[in-house]
């Protein structure tokens, strides 16, 4: 039953612009699901709908596309923070603009490049443990093609 009210309700929120918890239960109620604002709730958070401006200009439910928008978060503060990067064997040295270090770290680490075994971050400065010294130059070509975009 939640299966299928869950796929109900992408349903309705790709079809109607949908704007609040209670106007979802009642389009679920007429649709045959008898759920109150609860249980909408609980949906809602479950599959993670968020609200983005609508073209009516007010707040409407939708999917949000975590990896897909993360990946592009993510990306954006490499470029806004990336000043450069050099290599010490295995080690890929990152200078960021001050005060960014952790965020890029986070940003590569999230990033998922399976040839870095993990970030260590300072002020400006970061150093990533790669498998080999093939990988670093690998990863560097990656993060070069990333900040050309």
């Amino acid at each position: 039953m939640k299966v299928e009210r869950h796929s109900k309700i992408v349903e309705l929120i790709g079809k109607h612009e949908v704007e609040t918890q209670e106007e979802l239960a009642d389009l679920l109620n007429r649709a045959g699901f008898q759920v109150t604002q609860a249980t909408v709730s609980r949906d809602i958070r479950e599959l993670k709908l968020t609200k983005i401006q609508g073209e009516n200009g007010k707040q409407r439910y939708t999917i949000l596309h975590t990896q897909e928008n993360l990946n592009d978060k993510y990306i954006r503060i490499l470029r806004d923070g990336f000043v450069s990067m050099d290599m010490a064997q295995n080690i890929l040295v990152v200078k960021t603009v001050s005060g960014m270090a952790m965020a890029v770290a986070a940003a590569l680490d999230s990033i998922h490049f399976h040839e870095i075994v993990g970030c260590i971050a300072g002020d400006d400065t970061i150093l990533c443990a790669v498998r080999s010294v093939d990988d670093t130059i690998l990863v560097m070509d990656k993060i070069r093609k990333l900040m050309a975009g």
